[in-house]
């Protein structure tokens, strides 16, 4: 993708976002832009950084660890956003600053295990299988308490809330309708820590019912970098 079109994607996106923003009577810093970068070259990611864009999201590891040491000589956030297997822990856990998609106890353990210590603790969302699919990660609402309870005591985490991708529709209010069980969800795990800040939530179909709902992160690739490629592997 070339410079004016990127540039032209970024600048049409933030906008989306001021105004989603201004709507819901938030500030646009209160939404941050994560830049879905799975499938993209590391030529793409470091236009697009070269714009300004600093968080970026990967979900495939190997494709996304290729990536890292690719751009080593600039100052990214590196996010990992899709499923975790437990064989593919350590190398998330010494790589990334963040993890949007713990789901069970299990991989949260071995983050927290293998987070090397001279490295920041590692920022965590737990993901919440908002709308019931079977096909989906994600821990139920049900057993959310228990998990967030579990993963706030672990060293070497951070806490910092919930991410969900619900399951696709075009209908404003059937879009707001997940987003805002993930908001209450939240709040009532605040109840007992304060300290949660985060609701990843909202793509590049949903991003408006997002932010009326509360999304802290909207993890956008398309509207970014356009209709993506085949998977790399992972």
């Amino acid at each position: 993708m070339d410079n004016d079109a990127l540039r032209h994607n970024i600048d049409k996106l933030l906008e989306r976002v001021r105004l989603s923003a201004e709507k819901s009577q938030r500030k646009a810093d209160s939404v941050q832009v994560l830049a879905v970068s799975k499938t993209r070259p590391a030529d793409d990611v470091r236009r697009a950084a070269a714009l300004g864009l600093r968080d970026f999201g990967e979900n495939y590891l190997q494709e996304a660890l290729d990536k890292i040491a690719a751009l080593a000589d600039l100052d990214l956030c590196w996010h990992f956003i899709g499923p975790i297997q437990s064989n593919k822990t350590r190398p998330i856990a010494t790589h990334f600053q963040w993890v949007h998609s713990v789901d069970r106890l299990k991989v949260a353990r071995r983050l927290s295990e293998q987070r090397p210590p001279g490295l920041p603790d590692l920022q965590v969302c737990l993901q919440v299988n908002i709308s019931g699919e079977e096909s989906k990660s994600g821990v139920s609402l049900a057993d959310l308490p228990g998990l967030a309870r579990e993963v706030a005591q672990l060293p070497r985490l951070r806490l910092r809330g919930l991410m969900a991708i619900p399951a696709a529709t075009t209908d404003p209010a059937q879009q707001r309708a997940p987003f805002a069980a993930l908001r209450a969800a939240l709040a009532d795990l605040q109840r007992q820590n304060p300290d949660l800040d985060t609701l990843s939530m909202g793509m590049s179909g949903d991003l408006e019912a997002a932010v009326a709902e509360g999304a802290t992160i909207v993890r956008i690739g398309t509207d970014i970098f356009g209709p993506r490629s085949a998977p790399a592997g992972g």
